[in-house]
């Protein structure tokens, strides 16, 4: 039989929680499903009024991994959708996480989360810019944090506050909260910044996606910013082999990294890292944060 829950009023069936999703580790979906319900406060403030996409692992990251904007087949009448341009001519919906029972629903489905740099209502015009840091063997998350600290001062000197995840991969997220702005201009701004740290950091940056450049350089990726482009959540499990979570950082711990495994995170570990420090992402959804691009 498949329990079923009550989850503010609503009715979830959670299935095969003895499953194990992470054979490395022996993390459970059960286990995934408890990670996700116990940093739901902040996971939820970060997803808040944004369509979500979902990257669906149900047999674990070495099982197929499918990506979909849709609402999966099965979605509840109850889950929020909102309107979603794909084109010129097409809309589509898209699932809005709003509230703890449509996070332990789609949990259940086994997802990352992603997100656009833009709310519900407002397609394209975005308040937050994004840095995607991706190393190239054999640079690693060292490099990165090497590059987002160029790139966090880079960023002061046009007034505008940087803050730092892992993706839960290898490389790391710089967000930087904005006053509404249209994507086509973010995605031009990231595109300078990343040239000029190429130039500035020769060795260690290249801003070009061809994999021929990129071994032992970070690739500042800005083109995340795009509007039909979405970036891992924070707080988000990954479908990696080990239960890694997306972890926003203080910068200090940047400043600090000496090696890869300084700055891995499991499921385990953020619990008491958001008991300690508080959500560390907090302040991009403060309005007095909020940038202007020069």
């Amino acid at each position: 039989m498949t329990p079923i829950t009550m989850v503010e009023g609503r009715r979830i069936a959670l299935s095969n929680l003895d499953k194990v999703l992470y054979p490395e580790t022996g993390f459970t979906k059960g286990e995934v499903l408890h990670y996700y319900a116990t940093v739901a406060p902040s996971l939820l403030a970060h997803v808040h009024d944004r369509p979500v996409s979902f990257l669906r692992y149900p047999d674990g990251p070495d099982g197929q991994l499918f990506f979909t904007k849709n609402p999966p087949p099965g979605t509840p009448d109850w889950v929020k959708t909102t309107p979603v341009p794909r084109s010129e001519d097409l809309r589509a919906e898209q699932v809005v996480v709003a509230d703890m029972a449509t996070l332990m629903w789609a949990a259940n489905l086994v997802v990352e989360f992603h997100t656009p740099q833009w709310p519900a209502g407002a397609p394209a015009l975005a308040d937050r810019l994004i840095l995607d840091l991706d190393p190239g063997p054999p640079a690693a998350a060292v490099e990165c944090c090497a590059a987002a600290l160029w790139l966090r001062e880079r960023l002061a000197a046009d007034g505008l506050h940087a803050y730092a995840k892992t993706s839960g991969s290898k490389g790391l997220h710089l967000a930087v909260p904005l006053e509404p702005t249209p994507s086509e201009q973010v995605s031009a701004y990231a595109k300078t910044l990343a040239q000029e740290a190429e130039r500035a950091l020769p060795e260690l940056v290249v801003h070009r996606m061809t994999k021929a450049l990129r071994a032992g350089k970070v690739f500042v990726d800005h083109s995340q910013n795009a509007a039909a482009k979405t970036t891992a959540a924070p707080y988000t499990l990954r479908a990696r082999a080990l239960p890694t979570v997306s972890t926003p950082l203080a910068w200090a711990e940047v400043e600090a990294c000496r090696t890869p495994s300084d700055l891995l995170f499991l499921a385990d570990d953020i619990p008491p890292r958001l008991a300690r420090d508080g959500d560390l992402f907090g302040p991009l959804l403060l309005p007095d944060r909020a940038g202007r691009l020069p």
